[in-house]
Formats: C-alpha cells, structure tokens, sequence
C-alpha cells in the first residue's frame, strides 16, 4: 500500500506558501516541527480521487466570492466598480481603491487572493505527486494547478512554488514572472496531451488548449522586462501563431458554436448548461447542489427593492455602457421566462426599474427607500452615491422562485473568448492555416449579436469587442493591461496610474514570511 506523508504535511505546506496571513485555524506548534523527512508508515494515506476533488472546490472560492480573484480582475478596469453608499459597501474603502489604482500590500482582496491561488495550486501539486494517481487525475490536476498559477502570473508577477518532498521548514522556492508562465504552459501542453474530450465541468483537451491560447497570447506581457512591466510588448509571432494553433484545436472540434442571434444570455442562463454550445469549462451547479453559487454576481449589483431584494453595490462607468451599439443585443433588455415573473431585464439596467411582486402577474414601479420611483442614473460618485446611483448590470440571470439557490453554471471559459483570441493573434502577426482574417471572425461575432459589420477591424476594435462579449466575466483588467490601456484615466479615476500598477503588491506577511519573495516595485 502507498502511505502518502501528503496530507499530512499538506496544512503547513499551505501555510508556509501564504505566509501565515490571517490564518489563525494553523497552529504552527502542532505542525511547525512536521517536515517531509519526518513523516512515516503511519501517516494518512491520501486518496487521489477525493484530493484532485479537493482542487476542483477551490475553483468555488472564485465563483462564490465577488471578492477576491474576480474582484482584482474587474474593479481596477474600466467596466466596473463599488461606490460607497452612506455607510453601506465602505468596507474600509477596499473597493474605491481598487478602482482607483491606490492598492497597498495589507488589502484585504490581495491577501485574500493570494491564499486562494497558491491553496489551489498546492493542492495541486498533492494530486500530481500521489504515487497512485492515473495518468489522467494528475492531467486534470495540471490543468487546475495551471489554471490558478495563471491568475498568480497575471496579478502579482512571481509564484513561490513548494513540492510536496520539499522539507516543511524550507522557504518555498519562487518562479520569476517569464519562469512561472513557462511552468504554466508545460502544465498545459501536458494536460492537453493526455486529457480526451468531455463536459465541460471537469478538466478537457478543450479547456487545456483555450488555456494554451491564452497563455501565448499573455506571453509578451509575462515576459516582459521587469523594470517596465507595462510595456510596451513585442508579441513574437510565434507565440501568435501558437495562441492560433490552440484556438483552432478547439474551433475544429465541432463541439461548441456561438450561441444564436438573441440567445447571448442563454450562456448565463439558469439553463444555460442545455441551452449554450459555448461552455468550455464551468462549474455544474443544480436545484440540488450548487457548489459555485452565482448568485453574488447579481445580489452584488442589485437594489434592496428588486425582485431580488439585493445589496445595492457595484456598477459599469457610463462611459463603457455608452460604449456599446443600441442595437447589441448584448447590451440586454426582456428576457421572457426572467422578464415576465420578476419585473427584471438583463443586462445593462439604466433608468425606471419594475417589479413583479408576489401573487401578481403585473410589474409594477420599484420604490427606492423613501417610496420614490427608483430609477438608475448613469452618474455615480464612488465616495458617496445615492442608493440609485449607478448603471447596474446582470450577466448571470436570476432564477424566478430560486435566486438563493440558481442553477446556472458558472463560467470560467467559453467559445466566443476563443474566436476573439483567434482574431487578436492575427492581428498581432499570427498566421492561420485556414485563411481566416480578423474581421471576418470579428464581424460573424457583431452579426450574431445583432450589430452591423465593423468597417475596420483593427486592436481597438478588437479590444472594445472583448468588452463587449466578455464584460464582467473577469478578463477585463488582463484585457486592458495586454492592449496597453489599463493605466488610463477613467471615470472616478481621473488621473494616468503608475506603470507599476498593472502588477498587484505581494502581500506583506508573504514578503516577512519568505525570504525568496521580493516586494514590486512601487510597493
């Protein structure tokens, strides 16, 4: 029998990768003396199955929270953020200075996320190094291990990476920003390999490849010298070709498809696991069980007086709303089967809000707090907002009579982010085997949504796109940072940021904690 000293070892293998932030639940004097070469026969043996099950849940600390990870990948950009409203949603003033570039390493978010990668990435590891783990539990656990090494790469620029071998008491070694994205890709590449297809809620060829594409898509900006994180890039070609290479392997498959003309909230839909062909890797979630909840992602945005009955926080700018043809159907309006019970529409709401209440079949005007019509204005203030404040937004649609317990899937990857990916590569010198050009994908994606033909398809066409098909699902800052407008002034931002804000602060107790961490600059 393989005793694995893994799970033993694996808390304080955790602990010593955070740094020991704010983790008061590990007692270093139970486990602080507990080494790799000390562990024995005795120790608890761990099952693959139930580990790699272990790194598919930290996936939940992502769809669940509208902090942390997806909070770092939105707020700092130019579609969205969290104005304080009287004393509700201050929070310290966590969210104003995420979208106002003003960050320092003790935010909560940045500490907070940095647990929640570098578990998830441990956890990986575990899986990998369990002896009798089959050849396709330790692909899936590459997969996942590269998917959160991914967010690490992307937000904070270095990796402490520790071996479940490694002796307990060692400071974790740490991968450079260009090293960390070569692991990521090796990872990759062998889950690609050596997983077939399947559905989209566990670990696919399809998702490894899409997360290939992305990957050399990023590759100039991980690569990028330190001393000038925000460029500007030189994306080699070959990288652009490869990002293209892996895009096609997922467009060839013939599985997935856009979805149809005036169907785009059916990727967010409480059905949306039957009605999209566009999901390529989600979290499965049912009326019985849904272990990555959506629903923060509209009690987040709505008003207190909703069919909801919500917390009033974040919003888009206007000028991103503005942004967007009237006629994008991505830009929202009545949905049939989440219009009629509830009053609600999808979307971007701007203006009158209704609801249907209770027994009714009629929607009727929502009231603010003192019984006047609530209307959403697209002015906002992020110090002090009025509680109708704000251009609200719903991407995943609330289930009528189920919106604590919605069924929707949560969706980390889907097909339209891999043609856009296609079309970008081509723009920035890729070569596709099959001829295709930008605007050609560009403007098959506009006409599905209902928008006319771009007339010139170039970066900044294909970045407003992006917005576009992708808002607030948690690509935007790492959109913004590789088109090179992320340090730009915004709304409630009126000031260019520094060129070291396109990477986060290491959080202070990691700095303290591990010699082999060195702080950003800037920080």
């Amino acid at each position: 029998m393989n005793f694995s000293k893994y799970q033993i070892i694996g808390v304080l293998g955790i602990a010593m990768l955070l740094g020991m932030a704010g983790c008061s639940d590990l007692d270093d004097t139970v486990y602080g003396k507990l080494s790799a070469t000390s562990a024995s026969s005795s120790a608890v043996p761990l099952d693959p199955v139930s580990s790699l099950q272990g790194v598919y849940s930290q996936l939940n600390t992502i769809a669940t929270n509208q902090g942390n990870t997806y909070a770092m990948e939105e707020h700092p950009s130019d579609e969205m953020m969290g104005p304080t409203r009287g004393t509700d949603w201050d929070d310290f003033g966590q969210w104003r200075k995420m979208h106002q570039h003003t960050w320092d390493p003790s935010h909560p978010l940045i500490i907070g996320t940095w647990n929640d990668l570098n578990s998830g990435i441990f956890r990986a590891t575990q899986t990998i190094s369990v002896a009798t783990a089959t050849t396709q539990q330790k692909a899936e656990a590459s997969f996942l291990r590269a998917f959160y090494m991914f967010y690490l790469v992307d937000m904070f620029g270095q990796v402490p990476f520790r071996l479940v071998t490694d002796d307990a008491d060692a400071n974790p070694k740490v991968f450079s920003r260009k090293d960390a994205s070569n692991y990521v890709i090796s990872d990759l590449r062998y889950a690609y390999n050596n997983l077939a297809a399947g559905a989209p809620n566990v670990a696919t060829k399809e998702a490894a490849a899409t997360m290939l594409a992305k990957m050399y898509l990023n590759r100039a900006v991980y690569n990028q010298d330190p001393g000038s994180p925000a460029g500007p890039f030189t994306f080699a070609k070959a990288d652009m070709d490869s990002s293209i290479y892996f895009s096609n392997a997922v467009i060839n498959t013939g599985k997935f498809a856009l979805t149809a003309a005036g169907k785009y909230f059916d990727n967010f839909h409480w059905e949306n696991d039957t009605r999209s062909k566009e999901l390529i890797f989600t979290i499965v979630n049912t009326a019985a069980s849904q272990p990555g909840n959506v629903r923060n992602r509209y009690y987040m945005t709505l008003h207190y007086n909703q069919y909801v009955n919500a917390w009033n926080g974040f919003t888009t700018l206007a000028d991103f709303y503005n942004s967007f043809d009237a006629k994008d159907e991505r830009r929202g309006g009545t949905i049939a089967d989440l219009t009629s019970p509830t009053g609600l529409n999808a979307g971007f709401l701007v203006g009158q809000q209704y609801v249907v209440k209770p027994g009714s079949t009629t929607a009727t005007q929502v009231l603010d707090r003192s019984g006047k019509p609530l209307q959403f204005t697209p002015d906002v203030n992020i110090a002090y907002a009025l509680e109708n404040k704000g251009i609200r937004v719903i991407k995943y649609l609330p289930q009528p009579g189920a919106v604590d317990n919605p069924a929707n899937d949560y969706v980390f990857l889907r097909y339209a982010d891999v043609l856009l990916m296609k079309a970008e590569a081509i723009l920035r010198g890729g070569t596709d085997a099959s001829g295709q050009t930008a605007a050609q994908i560009v403007n098959n994606l506009r006409a599905t949504r209902g928008v006319s033909a771009a007339s010139t398809v170039d970066l900044t066409t294909l970045l407003a796109e992006r917005g576009h098909e992708l808002y607030w699902e948690g690509w935007r800052r790492n959109d913004q940072i590789r088109f090179g407008t992320f340090l730009d002034p915004v709304d409630q931002r009126p000031n260019k940021s520094p060129a070291t804000a396109v990477l986060f602060p290491i959080p202070q107790q990691g700095v303290d904690s591990n010699p082999n961490l060195k702080q950003n600059a800037g920080y």
